[in-house]
């Protein structure tokens, strides 16, 4: 499918899930996330293999999880798709725990890092805290079809959230944090020739490690986040983890090498505790293991 007829038909279901109930909305979602699953096998087979390494489980159980992370994309589609529909309805949705940890951060004064990965619903907790107050900001990565990107942008906009930049900005970075605002990064993606490699879920991975840099530089907190749906419901548990420890601005690189590693930690963590919540069709370890 070209360019013009995948736009047509991401307005379409914009449409549709704007005009339909919410529970109805993400039904569609996680049945279009199936027939994507069933449909393409090439790409599910390697999502298998990933998680059968990643996981060390048999064929069987990937299969389901990878079948099931694809249900979940579907409903996060929905949902995004709606958000600056949903008003005062998704402080009824999520439930927090450690909001304290953000708060203690926001309070330093030096900005706050929100560290996540393509895991739950992510622009959940952004919405969220933005509805909460929280100057939130966030660099998106630049999709195939500007058209695309515009979208999301200006839908995160109209969730109170800023778009910063495309990919990792470290100027629009410094900026945000200087000012004492949040700043949504989502690590677990291949930085290609740009990042360190050090272990994501047991492999090596190419990682950013723009983040950890400018944390230390500027003393900002980095305050682990994960937005973890509940079973296949649209509630979702919102858990704010204590800040991970960044070395100081004049630190060796072996130091800022660890500090990546412990992000990376984290992540995987909260990854093997809800797998099938994760994006396994995305190629992480492109660039280390040779993925398509």
């Amino acid at each position: 499918m070209d360019r013009d007829r995948q736009w047509m038909a991401i307005e379409f279901l914009s449409r549709v899930f704007k005009w339909l109930p919410h529970g109805m909305a993400l039904r569609i979602g996680a049945y279009l996330g199936w027939l994507l699953w069933l449909l393409s096998k090439t790409r599910v087979d390697r999502a298998e293999a990933r998680c059968v390494r990643a996981m060390g489980v048999g064929p069987t159980d990937a299969r389901r999880i990878v079948r099931e992370s694809y249900m979940n994309h579907g409903r996060c589609v929905a949902e995004f798709v709606r958000l600056p529909l949903m008003g005062h309805r998704l402080e009824k949705l999520v439930t927090v725990t450690g909001m304290e940890n953000l708060e203690r951060a926001f309070s330093r004064g030096k900005g706050v890092i929100l560290l996540s990965a393509h895991i739950g619903n992510w622009e959940i907790a952004a919405a969220f805290f933005a509805r909460r107050g929280f100057p939130m900001n966030a660099i998106g990565a630049e999709q195939r079809d500007p058209r695309v990107t515009d979208l999301i942008v200006s839908t995160r906009a109209r969730c109170g959230i800023k778009g910063i930049g495309k990919g990792f900005s470290l100027k629009s970075a410094l900026s945000c944090l200087k000012k004492g605002e949040v700043l949504c990064i989502l690590l677990d993606q291949d930085a290609k020739d740009k990042g360190v490699v050090v272990p994501f879920l047991g492999a090596p991975a190419s990682t950013p490690y723009g983040p950890v840099k400018i944390a230390s530089k500027l003393g900002a907190s980095v305050v682990p986040v994960f937005s973890i749906r509940r079973g296949k419901s649209s509630l979702f548990d919102l858990n704010i983890l204590p800040p991970i420890e960044m070395p100081g601005s004049d630190a060796s690189e072996d130091s800022f090498l660890e500090a990546v590693t412990r992000c990376n930690d984290c992540l995987s963590q909260g990854i093997l505790k809800n797998p099938e919540q994760w994006m396994w069709l995305y190629p992480r370890w492109a660039s280390t293991l040779g993925e398509k």
